[in-house]
């Protein structure tokens, strides 16, 4: 587990599953999540994430991560009509410029699927640690299978390497900013010294990566051997089944309903069910074995 999820659970049912069948799990989830534009399904895959989240990092690391979420959400559906001016119900005007109803949807949904895939992003690091993503992609594709692993990395870290930096500026009294305008120059900040902090940190990945000879060869060997098994085997056609059937469902989805010119109309659909299986199958893969050797979750 990360030691910055501040949420640790010893016995994990996915450390049974193959790496690569949980990298395609959550591939196949982050896909489904960035490709199927529509209220309902986003709405589904953001409370999967947020209950796989709760699971896995606990109540409090999740209730973190959605307080800056929910503002971001908002940022988006606001900050759209700005540079979107299509739609056909009009809200309010700003001067020679109309807000619609439209635009604002379509931000919010925008913004919503970018929560969700972060959030799954959290989720994906609780279960691949970097030698699991390695020992998949690290001899077919090297460079891809680091960039993932650094990305998985990275997202939690930056988030955490913030609120550190928050904190420290908060511990100086005498630096606390009093308006409106000290607070926004306080943000600003903090984002310059976490990209600088990031930065610095990149070059001394590389350096330390160059001097470990990274690149000299095309084999490259892995911590722990992983075995493709039965157990692995029907979960991958488990896998593949959803997927395909929820592409059918999605498809369906997200041609049925549109945002522009006028908003479509959402209604209660059987199809929403299995796409909530999948989005969830994580979750209950880990409820099931926990109720399997009587873990309480």
């Amino acid at each position: 587990m990360q030691e910055y999820s501040g949420h640790k659970r010893e016995q994990h049912v996915f450390d049974l599953i193959h790496p690569a069948v949980q990298l395609g799990c959550f591939a196949a989830i982050l896909a489904f999540t960035m490709l199927a534009i529509q209220p309902i399904l986003l709405g589904i895959t953001f409370t999967a994430a947020f209950a796989f989240s709760v699971y896995a990092r606990g109540w409090r690391a999740s209730l973190r991560t959605l307080s800056w979420q929910l503002p971001l959400i908002i940022l988006c559906a606001a900050i759209n009509p700005v540079f979107s001016t299509v739609g056909s119900t009009e809200v309010f005007v700003i001067g020679s410029k109309a807000v619609y109803l439209e635009s604002i949807v379509f931000g919010a949904c925008m913004g919503l699927m970018l929560a969700a895939v972060i959030t799954w992003f959290f989720n994906a690091a609780q279960v691949l640690s970097s030698d699991k993503v390695l020992s998949v992609l690290g001899n077919t594709a090297p460079t891809i299978g680091l960039m993932v692993s650094m990305i998985m990395r990275l997202v939690p870290q930056f988030v955490e390497r913030g609120r550190l930096i928050d904190s420290t500026a908060q511990a100086v009294s005498s630096a606390a900013p009093r308006n409106k305008a000290e607070q926004t120059r306080a943000r600003i900040r903090l984002v310059s010294v976490l990209m600088g902090w990031s930065m610095e940190d990149s070059l001394e990945t590389a350096d330390a990566m160059r001097a470990r000879a990274w690149s000299s060869t095309r084999k490259r060997t892995s911590y722990q051997r992983y075995r493709f098994g039965t157990y692995d085997t029907v979960v991958s056609l488990s896998l593949s089944v959803l997927v395909v059937v929820n592409a059918l469902i999605a498809w369906a989805a997200c041609t049925q309903f549109q945002f522009f010119p006028t908003l479509g109309s959402l209604a209660l659909w059987w199809g929403y069910i299995p796409y909530a299986l999948f989005m969830s199958m994580p979750l209950l893969l880990c409820l099931t074995d926990d109720l399997k050797w009587g873990r309480v979750p």
